[in-house]
């Protein structure tokens, strides 16, 4: 196990509302760490959408997804945040002063109140059913995009009828050698304007659309692609030449062990009292997309808004006795 940790706060999902989560608690003088379950920060904004247009973040008349991310990230870092990436919450312990959270990689944190801003929960990328998919994933498959460089001058093949595949096409035909697309039909379930400037790119010739045909198996060695199969709906199969895979199927998400930490779920969410976001147990709160009460409406701003709620009823949990004068942000300031 790695070495235990202690903090004020920990905050399980790293995704807008959890990001900014660590702004609110830090403007209170508490610390937090986060967790999550993928390789980096912002959830399902950075792993399925990052070139997504937002139009509903107050002041901001359009972000982007991955920009949204950048700027709460921005935001949050003077609070000096602790990340625990690529990685579960297990297990949530009551102790004498507060909880001991345990997650998959070992890392075991002591902390006074829990935030759970895990959105639909943790989650992993659906993964078409190939013959040696293992072999090659990291190596030459992946299921998100870290960095748009990684990709310079390679022959890729993007798998996916969704946002995420036709967006990252977009993207990549800027800088890739090549992109053939595989989708299964000819009708998409993305974006209108999307899908027209993905046609009009595949009429320069940048992006083959392979279309309509399935992944059907994997040519290659040592974890590296040469090959991809594909076969249509009669059977014929061909093969593309391919560096890269990049499938984008969706993800499956998950509430994994919430529910053995005595929180109660209902149809997959965790009702919360909205006036303080706390569960049924008490220190542990939930907040975005994950919470639930009467007439709750999933939004980003909503998120926002019951993570200030929930950060201003942890402080007597983290500071017991002490009078908390609320002041606003702009008379404060921030570190």
């Amino acid at each position: 196990m790695e070495k235990a940790h202690k903090t004020d706060i920990v905050i399980i999902g790293a995704g807008p509302v959890g990001l900014f989560a660590v702004f609110e608690c830090g403007m209170l003088k508490m610390k937090c760490h986060v967790i999550d379950s993928l390789e980096q920060t912002g959830g399902q904004c950075t792993a399925l959408y990052p070139e997504k247009p937002i139009y509903d973040i107050p002041a901001c008349p359009v972000l982007q997804a991955g920009e949204l991310i950048a700027r709460l990230e921005e935001q949050a870092e003077p609070f000096e945040p602790v990340y625990h990436l690529n990685q579960q919450a297990q297990d949530v312990r009551k102790t004498a002063d507060g909880f001991e959270v345990t997650t998959t990689a070992g890392t075991l944190i002591a902390c006074k109140a829990v935030i759970i801003a895990a959105g639909a929960g943790a989650f992993g990328p659906n993964k078409p059913p190939l013959k040696d998919l293992a072999v090659y994933e990291g190596k030459s498959i992946f299921y998100m995009v870290k960095s748009r460089q990684d990709f310079q001058d390679k022959t890729l093949v993007i798998a996916g009828g969704g946002d995420s595949a036709v967006d990252w096409a977009i993207s990549l035909s800027e800088l890739a050698k090549k992109i053939y697309f595989v989708h299964r039909r000819d009708k998409f379930r993305a974006a209108p304007e999307s899908v027209d400037k993905l046609q009009k790119i595949a009429g320069t010739g940048k992006i083959e659309m392979i279309i309509p045909y399935q992944l059907h198996g994997l040519q290659g060695n040592g974890g590296q692609l040469k090959g991809v199969t594909v076969a249509d709906l009669e059977g014929k199969e061909k093969t593309l030449d391919a560096d890269v895979l990049l499938p984008f199927f969706g993800i499956t998400p998950q509430l994994g062990p919430v529910e053995k930490w005595g929180v109660k779920i209902d149809l997959h969410h965790i009702p919360i009292d909205p006036l303080t976001g706390q569960t049924n147990v008490p220190g542990i709160f939930a907040v975005g997309d994950i919470a639930t009460y009467p007439k709750k409406l999933k939004l980003i701003l909503t998120g926002f808004a019951e993570v200030a709620q929930a950060a201003h009823a942890i402080h007597p949990l983290v500071f017991p006795g002490e009078a908390l004068h609320f002041v606003y942000s702009t008379t404060k300031g921030v570190p």
